[in-house]
């Protein structure tokens, strides 16, 4: 028996900019941003934030984080048509941080530590639906929504479940913040992805849920048709100095959907802003073959929203295709990388078939996946 198809059944999209996908779509195509100016001790920075009583579920049990992947979750659910109650059906949890905040609130205890542990929120989520696997968790820095979608496409191709559902949440915390900030990452305005003027990225918070299934009668939706990981093992928090791994990624991902670079329509780059990133990117993107390829980043509307930015991205993406709309670039107006991409600065019309999503985070790690009609 061959390899299944992987197809894209239902998903959600909840951020400060709207709680459905289409609600985001729509928001996005007035070119809305969900950036805003905030301050702290360490000075003024922006960022993409819920206000303080969003999304509460009427259940003290569980945290912010928990709450945000059960809202997201739910509303793909409802779409999907599928049970979580059988066996032939996996959750996958993507996030950097998970219930990190509550350490900034709560007394240290036992009780605490299994509490920011991943999987204890993995098996609270799993149990509100009724899923009767084990969760999986996946968190590797800022590639984990990328490589938790590839996870779910390998379990499906394979045989080993019929349906994946795949959330990534991650909340802004102080703790977050001054980390960030002490890398001097942050901008002290709205970022400016592949821009000569960028000068570091903004954070922000959300959640998406991509389902997945091999089901033939959804033969007509979008599919995910390939993807690669690699490591850089170049720094533990920079880049590599050449793009050469992250074009790696981009070249598995192009050979496992069997299409070559020039059948690619549009890029979805993790383009953070961050001098380091985007230059590494764009190098990575020219040795890929790609460099005149339509891209953008979203970084500009959301912030970087750590283990949620490659579901959120992969999501609104793939409504892209289904509307033949790519989004513009906020932030960019004047290309600022040694090997030009084409950085999409206005909303284009197009009939793409297409588009590879990108990703890389600290310790050097890479991801990319494609997604086709």
């Amino acid at each position: 028996m061959g390899m299944r198809n992987v197809y894209v059944i239902a998903d959600n999209v909840f951020t400060p900019l709207g709680k459905t996908t289409a609600e985001n779509f729509a928001r996005l195509k007035q070119n809305s941003t969900a950036l805003k100016e905030y301050h702290n001790k360490s000075g003024q920075y922006f960022a993409a934030l819920f206000e303080p009583t969003e999304f509460l579920i009427g259940s003290s049990g569980y945290t912010k984080f928990e709450q945000l992947m059960i809202v997201s979750v739910k509303d793909a659910l409802d779409r999907s048509g599928i049970s979580c109650t059988d066996d032939n059906t996996v959750l996958i949890i993507s996030s950097t941080k998970g219930n990190i905040g509550l350490l900034e609130t709560e007394a240290l205890s036992p009780a605490l530590q299994e509490r920011i542990g991943l999987s204890g929120s993995a098996k609270l989520v799993a149990k509100h639906f009724g899923f009767r696997d084990q969760p999986i968790v996946v968190s590797n820095a800022c590639v984990s929504g990328v490589v938790a979608v590839t996870t779910g496409m390998r379990l499906l191709r394979t045989g080993q479940y019929e349906h994946a559902v795949i959330v990534g949440a991650d909340l802004i915390s102080e703790f977050i913040l001054s980390g960030f900030q002490s890398f001097q990452a942050l901008s002290t305005q709205r970022c400016r992805p592949f821009d000569k003027n960028r000068d570091g990225l903004n954070l922000g918070e959300g959640a998406a849920t991509i389902i997945l299934s091999t089901d033939k009668k959804h033969e007509g939706n979008v599919s995910v048709l390939g993807a690669g990981i690699s490591n850089d093992a170049n720094h533990i928090s920079g880049p590599s100095r050449t793009g050469q791994e992250l074009a790696n990624a981009i070249k598995v991902a192009l050979k496992d959907a069997k299409l070559s670079a020039g059948e690619i329509d549009f890029i979805s780059a993790h383009g953070t802003a961050t001098p380091y990133n985007d230059e590494m990117e764009a190098n990575a993107i020219a040795l890929a073959g790609l460099e005149s390829v339509p891209l953008n980043s979203l970084k500009g509307y959301y912030g970087h929203t750590l283990g949620a930015a490659g579901l959120i991205e992969s999501v609104i993406s793939i409504q892209s295709l289904k509307e033949g709309l790519f989004l513009a670039t906020p932030g960019f107006d004047e290309i600022g990388v040694s090997r030009p991409v084409n950085v999409i600065a206005q909303q284009m019309q197009v009939r793409a078939k297409s588009l590879i999503k990108t990703a890389s985070g600290f310790g050097g790690c890479n991801a990319a996946v494609v997604f086709g009609k």
